[in-house]
């Protein structure tokens, strides 16, 4: 593709941005991160798959926004892949300053830790979550075997692609928004709903470890009738290949939120508390709003999701993490070790 499924770390400093680093490598030592003899700052992002383009972008924004405001530059260390996998790697101490992950039980782990202050969600505005997305289904143009809802998706001979909620946030958000569609469907039968949900993954032919895998594993590798992917992603595969893709909105999905937050234990003791907050904050600025409203991700700011209302269906029927008791319990029921995906999925 054009638009490159890499991974890696990605430095930015000043207005340049580096290539391409192994992913989950870090450097860092006790004291400040301000490098010797320069005012330069440096901070690392952990974030998890898809939000690669975004980041790089608003990188280079934040970059010169410190600049003019603060007078010092920043250079930013970005980190992806499996936002469980990503959280994990936190707790194990990679040296993160700032998580900016798929859902908010990711940054509970870290918390539970003692890496992160509790309360962290409302340190920032909106549940600390300064972009929603949701799930749709990106199909192959033409959409040959008709899938229109989460009905298709059980059908014969239908080959399903989605990541794995044991590694993958977006996955998590997959689930959810299938198990909330059988819920209505049935009356909230618990029995039926897992039959159902059951069929659908007894479908899925590839379950990668992340959301950027899944694409690749549809997009470039040609594999899969069905791609359930984070909307950014689909978006971004038919802006790049309008020809070859489509995107479904199911008639029930869910209202993804990411979430953000700073690693207090990690940016204390880098010196970065100051900036990593300027850093999570400066998401919420208009400008920066519009460059997540660019790369596929619904702004926070109504005034400014608006401006980007041909990119996204607002008209569909989205449930939220509430309706499962919030993200605690939703992982305590569906995913954790032995809970109902588990259960589900044993082939």
């Amino acid at each position: 593709m054009k638009r490159p499924f890499k991974n890696g770390l990605v430095r930015v400093a000043s207005a340049l941005l580096f290539g391409a680093m192994i992913a989950g490598t870090f450097t860092g030592c006790g004291g400040s991160k301000e490098s010797a003899g320069s005012n330069t700052i440096k901070i690392t992002n952990v974030s998890y798959d898809p939000t690669r383009e975004l980041y790089e972008e608003y990188n280079k924004a934040f970059v010169k926004y410190y600049k003019e405001e603060k007078g010092k530059d920043v250079e930013i260390t970005q980190s992806h892949g499996g936002s469980g996998g990503q959280a994990r790697s936190v707790v194990e101490g990679a040296d993160a300053d700032v998580v900016t992950l798929a859902l908010a039980h990711d940054i509970t782990l870290i918390e539970e830790a003692g890496l992160i202050e509790p309360k962290w969600i409302d340190e920032f505005d909106l549940d600390s979550s300064p972009y929603t997305s949701t799930i749709v289904f990106l199909v192959r143009k033409g959409n040959e075997k008709g899938l229109n809802d989460w009905d298709d998706l059980i059908k014969d001979g239908v080959e399903i692609i989605t990541p794995d909620p044991k590694s993958s946030g977006g996955a998590c958000w997959n689930f959810l928004a299938a198990w909330h569609y059988a819920d209505l469907k049935f009356g909230g039968d618990e029995a039926k709903i897992k039959d159902f949900v059951k069929s659908i993954y007894d479908n899925v032919t590839v379950m990668d470890s992340g959301a950027r895998g899944a694409t690749t594993t549809f997009v470039e590798n040609g594999q899969g009738d069905v791609l359930l992917a984070w909307e950014n992603e689909a978006i971004a595969t038919v802006t790049e290949y309008p020809d070859e893709y489509e995107i479904i909105s199911p008639s029930v999905s869910i209202l993804a939120q990411p979430s953000v937050a700073i690693v207090d234990e990690n940016a204390k003791k880098n010196g970065t508390e100051e900036v990593s907050k300027d850093y999570l904050e400066y998401l919420y600025s208009e400008d920066a709003q519009r460059i997540i409203g660019k790369n596929g991700y619904r702004p926070s700011n109504e005034a400014v999701l608006k401006e980007f209302a041909d990119k996204f269906d607002l008209n569909m029927n989205l449930t939220n993490i509430n309706e499962f008791g919030g993200w605690d319990k939703a992982y305590e029921d569906f995913f954790k070790d032995g809970a109902i995906f588990d259960e589900i999925h044993q082939k």
